[in-house]
């Protein structure tokens, strides 16, 4: 379980992000069909830019007491 708890919050974050782009579209512009392509839009631009930060992130496992260069 603990392994999808990271797409769990990878999911949430950009199906807020693209209500929140749908919503602002649609009281923007009126159209229903503008603001859904919208929102799928920016859905779909959320979930791969935070997947890309999170592919490009590589934890460090050394010891913090010990010196990285000898």
């Amino acid at each position: 379980m603990k392994k999808f708890a990271n797409l769990r919050s990878y999911m949430i974050v950009a199906t807020a992000t693209g209500l929140f782009v749908g919503v602002l579209v649609y009281f923007g512009t009126r159209f229903e069909d503008t603001a859904i392509a919208w929102g799928l839009g920016a859905f779909i631009l959320a979930l791969v830019t935070i997947a890309t930060l999170d592919l490009s992130y590589k934890p460090d496992d050394s010891d913090p007491n010990l010196p990285k260069l000898r």
